[in-house]
């Protein structure tokens, strides 16, 4: 569950980062390979755990080049949210950030992350098997109701 405000007891036990990268009303997601240990086989975005003595920018220029080969200079990746997130078994900080292209780029998956990727409509990814939350990041992102 997502919360914009943290609520009571809430105890992070790591922070994770990811990016709406956006060509032509398009977002990209990433689809996870089925031997993945959390979330096998569903799509999300670019996005990881930060790691200890990096920035929550930094974090986030590491995966979007790890998970797809891009390299984004820090001045074009914007910070848009931290959302406190609740699960049954922990709770952690996401941070949500976005990047523009006007030209579609050319992604280079990490076969051991990922087996495909689309780009699609915010409305055409609230139709797909997305990773738990990301269909509520993406109508608070784009303001989408209900």
């Amino acid at each position: 569950m997502l919360h914009s405000q943290s609520p009571s007891d809430f105890n992070p036990r790591f922070e994770v980062v990811s990016c709406f990268l956006i060509h032509d009303g398009k977002i990209l997601l990433l689809h996870r390979q089925d031997s993945d240990d959390l979330q096998p086989n569903v799509w999300g975005l670019p996005a990881g755990k930060r790691e200890k003595g990096e920035s929550i920018h930094e974090g986030m220029i590491r995966e979007i080049q790890e998970e797809t080969g891009l390299i984004i200079p820090g001045q074009d990746i914007t910070f848009h949210d931290s959302l406190h997130v609740r699960y049954p078994e922990y709770d952690f900080l996401y941070h949500s950030f976005s990047t523009s292209y006007t030209e579609r780029p050319e992604i280079i998956l990490r076969p051991s992350e990922h087996k495909d990727y689309k780009w699609v409509t915010p409305q055409e990814a609230l139709q797909m098997k997305l990773i738990t939350d990301l269909d509520a990041c993406i109508k608070h992102y784009f303001k989408i109701s209900e």
